[in-house]
């Protein structure tokens, strides 16, 4: 029996457990643990690839159960997290919009699952991505209670608990992770400055904001990799 190819889809589950984990945190409002446990998920979501490709193990059936898991790792989980936001800026004695408008979180559900599955068969996405990758934005949608809890600004708080923001945010975010846009991938093929420039400035720059912002860094990072990505793109065509 051959245990290395089996290691990769191990690491997949492990993702998927992750997830699930993270639901359970977030259906008990411990939004801080659901994120590690995503992050943990998306950790593990990245070296299930690396070891599929160091082993030479690579299936269909590892294919597959990457997507499967990150469907609930970064599809059902920052669902989820959009869900109770809206159900939290809806005023207690509105009926209609506590009981139907939170749904409309799981627009980020529906997003992602398109968004894997088109992963799947895009033939394009070897190298870099088209649209927002889903851990990406699962880790966008999975800090905005964070931000709320430990931000100090009554702006943001304000921002983060209305509905009409929350339905941009929700919107934003299905289109995003499907829209034709190219977005440079943090893969590193050549060991030398001049061809990762571009990954370097966006991780020095992304430490610094982490270091000084903390949980508020993480949807300013996710925003500046995608615009970032298309600067990058307009000097490209040039």
């Amino acid at each position: 029996m051959n245990i290395k190819k089996h290691i990769p889809n191990l690491i997949t589950l492990i993702n998927l457990f992750c997830g699930c984990v993270a639901i359970v945190f977030i259906s008990k409002a411990n939004y801080e643990m659901a994120f590690y446990m995503v992050c943990l998920g998306i950790f593990f979501d990245f070296f299930d690839g690396f070891f599929a490709r160091l082993f030479k193990v690579s299936s269909p059936l590892g294919l597959q159960l990457d997507s499967l898991a990150d469907m609930v790792t970064s599809g059902v989980a920052p669902g989820y997290v959009m869900y109770t936001l809206f159900l939290k800026s809806a005023h207690p004695h509105d009926v209609i919009a506590s009981s139907f408008i939170p749904f409309i979180g799981f627009i980020v559900t529906l997003g992602s699952c398109y968004r894997l599955a088109n992963f799947n068969i895009d033939t394009r996405q070897t190298d870099s991505f088209i649209g927002l990758p889903t851990p990406a934005n699962s880790l966008f949608i999975m800090s905005l209670p964070l931000v709320i809890q430990f931000s100090d600004s009554l702006m943001i708080f304000e921002m983060l608990t209305n509905h009409w923001v929350l339905l941009g945010i929700t919107l934003c975010s299905a289109y995003i992770l499907n829209a034709e846009i190219p977005l440079f991938s943090l893969k590193v093929k050549k060991f030398n400055i001049k061809d990762n420039a571009l990954q370097i400035v966006f991780l020095v720059i992304s430490l610094i904001l982490a270091l000084l912002l903390h949980f508020t860094a993480v949807p300013l990072i996710i925003i500046f990799y995608v615009l970032l990505s298309i600067v990058n793109n307009i000097f490209l065509k040039k």
